[in-house]
């Protein structure tokens, strides 16, 4: 017996590794001090010392359910850029540009080339925010997830100014809410769509003419990722009084966090597009439009509070940084919480 034998190709493993440095080689930057393979990764905090008081934001987050479409479509290469944007877009809102990420794919069988796969997606994603990929871990774990499955978590670190942090302490009444086009479901609420939806080859590659594509394509498109629309705006000159990102819980759960007691946040429901694939969601499992809007982010990605004066340099700034901005609310006094009108 050997642990191979077991159900470990530790072999498999060196493959995976060697497969997925080209990949990650796309990400570094000029802090990494370390080459992929060791025990940990190392990241020079020199370049900082301009900072006041330089800090260090964190977020941590996985894939979720989506994972079950990748496993069906057998299409491993996005999923990676989901997963970098759950955290990266979270310590964004904190006014944060990401610094570097680590990945963890835990896995019933290695297969290399998928994993390659995976990294490639989480390459990719860390490279539309910025940031190093230092490491992650592969385990492979028989017995304990399926041979064809897996699953996909992530932890990024970023740097930011104390005084520059977005906290929501200074928004104000008056302010305006301007939020960012999301890319359609992202990383949350795939419970309920896999309840909606048949979860079988046949249903994902069924063509929906309002989509634009087959379901699967709709549902696997990517996260988008937030960073550089955000640097873009802070460049313009621009204070972010509060920032949210719509991820698990919707526009009800995740409003309210970027918001002080006194203040109520109003939003319009017709003041953007909400793409196709929530109206083929809401229809086909007749789901009320309060839940839909307390599970999904409904179209939009992120939102953002700013003083009215600065309204235009933001859209700019947003489109000039590739993303689709609308005004969509205000801020008014009242109790702590959000309003859909």
């Amino acid at each position: 017996m050997d642990y191979k034998k077991a159900g470990v190709d530790i072999e498999a493993g060196y493959r995976s590794v060697e497969l997925m440095k080209k990949h990650v080689a796309k990400t570094m930057r000029p802090e990494v001090l370390t080459d992929l393979g060791g025990f940990s990764g190392a990241f020079s905090m020199a370049g900082f010392s301009h900072m006041e008081k330089p800090t260090l934001v964190s977020g941590t987050d996985g894939v979720g359910t989506k994972l079950k479409l990748a496993f069906l479509l057998d299409k491993h290469d996005t999923v990676g850029i989901d997963c970098v944007a759950m955290c990266v877009n979270d310590i964004a809102c904190g006014g944060a540009q990401p610094l570097f990420f680590l990945d963890y794919i835990a896995c019933g069988k290695n297969f290399p080339e998928k994993i390659a796969q995976i990294v490639s997606g989480v390459a990719e994603g860390c490279v539309q925010a910025g940031a190093a990929l230092v490491g992650g871990e592969t385990a492979e774990m028989p017995g304990f997830y399926p041979e064809d499955e897996y699953d996909l978590a992530g932890f990024a670190v970023g740097i930011v100014d104390e005084k520059e942090l977005i906290t929501g302490k200074e928004i104000q009444t008056g302010d305006v809410l301007v939020g960012m086009a999301s890319s359609g479901v992202h990383s949350n609420g795939f419970s309920l769509v896999r309840k909606i939806f048949d979860m079988t080859r046949e249903s994902l590659d069924t063509y929906y003419e309002e989509l634009g594509g087959t379901l699967g394509e709709a549902l696997l498109a990517p996260t988008k990722i937030y960073v550089k629309a955000l640097s873009a705006i802070r460049s313009a000159g621009v204070r972010i009084h509060g920032c949210c990102h719509i991820t698990g819980g919707g526009f009800y759960e995740n409003i309210p966090r970027m918001l002080q007691e006194g203040f109520h946040a109003q939003i319009k429901k017709d003041s953007y597009a909400i793409p196709p694939i929530f109206q083929l969601l809401a229809k086909k499992g007749e789901v009320e439009p309060q839940m839909m809007y307390n599970t999904y982010n409904m179209g939009l990605g992120m939102i953002m509070a700013v003083d009215a004066a600065d309204v235009e340099k933001t859209m700019e700034a947003i489109k000039q940084a590739g993303e689709t901005p609308y005004v969509v609310g205000e801020i008014v006094s009242g109790d702590k919480g959000v309003t859909l009108c």
